[in-house]
């Protein structure tokens, strides 16, 4: 991996620590994953003390000290899962404006747990993180649902959810709805195994894919493509593919020795697999090599 301040090493060792234990902090690793993007700028859910540093740059214990006062916010008491999305829906989509639109695709602060907090705007999944996160502090029998092409909230039985989209202002969503969801987005049927609910790990890769396509469509973004990478290199379960668009990375970005000889790595792996995408790889660790000349 690149160099890191000590700061930031700090941060990828606490990621790396939180996926891989018992029961990863969903909430801990998106704050985490935001931080990679810098300080959260001004101060709008953190208060800081003028002529004093700020002690959460990155906004993280401010996150989540927010996302706590929100879960304060609904009412107390037993409740069905329809009555739990209603709550939610009033709330969250109501009385805090939390929702998406197209323009937010183009942000990057729409995939950042910290600035979506801030901005009551985001891409679905990090909208239904804070859903998922503001109804579980709350007590509620929440999980998301990984529908292809767009990410919603369930509640109650797995096997006969209770369906919401936040990006919607947390719209109520029947079978059908999700149905016509998936194909207006992929143009393909919904799978009914895309219903199972979503681990915390899966949503993590699925908001650093946004991120790698996010920065796959803006050449100049190297820097944020390469930290996405390197945070989804630290999750226990990825595709290997992953260490040969570092490797690719790394040579854009100019370091030619480590790009070529991750290159190498990784070619290694495919030779008993792919023998001759391996010896493609390795002409191209052989190019890289050349540009240092």
């Amino acid at each position: 991996m690149n160099a890191l301040d000590s700061g930031a090493a700090e941060r990828r060792r606490r990621f790396a620590e939180e996926a891989r234990s018992q029961r990863p902090d969903l909430a801990l690793l998106c704050l985490l994953l935001g931080a990679e993007a810098g300080p959260v700028g001004p101060a709008e859910v953190r208060p800081v003390v003028p002529g004093e540093a700020d002690p959460d740059p990155y906004g993280i214990d401010a996150a989540q000290i927010e996302l706590d006062r929100l879960a304060g916010l609904l009412p107390y008491g037993s409740r069905s899962p329809a009555d739990w999305a209603s709550a939610l829906a009033e709330l969250l989509g109501g009385r805090c404006g939390f929702g998406g639109s197209s323009a937010d695709y183009q942000r990057l602060d729409s995939s950042l747990l910290q600035q979506v907090l801030r901005r009551r705007r985001g891409l679905p999944i990090l909208l239904s993180v804070v859903w998922i996160e503001v109804a579980r502090r709350a007590g509620a029998p929440v999980y998301g649902v990984a529908l292809p092409g767009h990410f919603v909230v369930g509640f109650g039985d797995p096997e006969h959810p209770v369906l919401a989209d936040p990006f919607a202002g947390g719209a109520p969503l029947t079978g059908q709805d999700a149905e016509l969801l998936v194909t207006s987005a992929t143009g393909a049927a919904l799978d009914p195994a895309a219903m199972t609910p979503a681990r915390p790990l899966e949503i993590v890769l699925r908001i650093l894919n946004n991120v790698r396509a996010w920065a796959a469509a803006r050449p100049e973004r190297t820097d944020v493509a390469l930290w996405a990478v390197e945070l989804s290199l630290l999750l226990p379960s990825r595709p290997a593919r992953l260490r040969y668009e570092h490797a690719q990375l790394l040579v854009q970005r100019g370091e030619f020795l480590r790009g070529a000889a991750e290159m190498e790595e990784y070619a290694e792996l495919l030779d008993g697999i792919e023998p001759t995408t391996a010896e493609n790889i390795r002409r191209k660790a052989h190019a890289a090599r050349a540009l240092l000349n």
